[in-house]
């Protein structure tokens, strides 16, 4: 086994410039991303990387309604979307880690691994959709979608109605045993792209993909401790964590411990449910279930965090 293993979780709105977004766009802030993830390997570090696809799937999505609609082309299923854009992701991360790892001379193969995580189907959230996906509609569009294809509808602040699909709690990353093998090889791996494809287990074990969205941040926690490793990067907007994070005593943290991330938490009024609290919560477990550190930070910043200058820093 490696000795230095660490998962790195990057956000998926990273990887796309804010305003640009085509593939070449989209390819470019990879490049940056992975320059700094170059930079960790560089240092003796083995990685897995996990990344969100919040906005790719989004594209997928978008183009898969307009073809639907202008010439009938079958619409794309939200677990399908999931692993095109774990595909193209990947590829993207894959080839700008090989030419960086080129121009440093590092040799360290990398490899992208579609994954599956089971989710538990009693999950409370699959009662109560909240992820809003997809195009605006108006109101007869939705009705037919909902009572036609089943789909959760809410209206949207005035603005049109969406569609909703669960964010359920992960449990298993199916293809484990493969990355695993493949960390222990020394290889880079990208895994759990977008939290992972959500998928539920019949009663004779069978799998299968449902329309749902799996927090990215919970499936790479998950992932470390499922293949061992010491360290949970992730890679966010802000350098720091902040407490009253945007307010006038807003107050930057360097370190904190799980009971104190704890009591920030229940307190409820630190760290938002759509951005920073997952981050949180997600490292919270991964030290609860084994893990040794987790810190949070942006993509420039992740050399300098890893050196203890910056960054917040989440122990026992």
């Amino acid at each position: 086994m490696a000795e230095k293993v660490a998962v790195i979780a990057i956000g998926g709105n990273s990887l796309v410039h804010q305003g640009r977004q085509s593939m070449k766009d989209q390819y470019e802030a990879i490049r940056e991303t992975s320059f700094h993830i170059a930079d960790m390997i560089e240092n003796g570090w083995t990685v897995a990387i996990g990344h969100g696809n919040g906005p790719q799937v989004g594209f997928v999505l978008r183009r898969s309604e307009i073809a639907y609609k202008v010439e009938g082309i079958h619409e794309i299923p939200l677990d399908v979307c999931g692993a095109d854009t774990q595909g193209a992701t990947g590829y993207y991360l894959q080839q700008n880690l090989y030419n960086e790892f080129l121009h440093r001379g590092i040799q360290k193969p990398v490899a992208t691994v579609i994954t599956q995580v089971e989710v538990d189907p009693k999950d409370p959230a699959f009662q109560n959709p909240t992820k809003p996906i997809g195009s605006f509609m108006d109101m007869a569009e939705a009705m037919q979608r909902k009572e036609k294809d089943g789909w959760w509808v809410v209206e949207d602040a005035g603005r049109g109605w969406r569609r909703v699909v669960p964010s359920p709690i992960p449990k298993r990353v199916v293809e484990e045993p493969v990355i695993k093998q493949l960390i222990q090889a020394g290889m880079c791996v990208i895994t759990v792209g977008g939290g992972g494809i959500p998928v539920v287990a019949d009663e004779s074990g069978k799998l299968r993909g449902v329309a749902a969205v799996i927090d990215k941040d919970y499936a790479s926690s998950l992932l470390a401790n499922s293949i061992g490793a010491e360290l949970l990067v992730i890679s966010t907007a802000v350098e720091k964590v902040a407490l009253n994070f945007g307010k006038p005593d807003q107050r930057w943290v360097d370190q904190m411990t799980v009971e104190e991330a704890k009591g920030y938490l229940a307190e409820g009024t630190h760290f938002a449910k759509g951005s920073m609290a997952p981050k949180i919560q997600a490292s919270i477990w991964f030290l609860e279930r084994g893990g040794k550190m987790a810190i949070i930070t942006n993509p420039d910043n992740i050399g300098r965090a890893l050196a203890g200058e910056t960054g917040t820093r989440i122990v026992l």
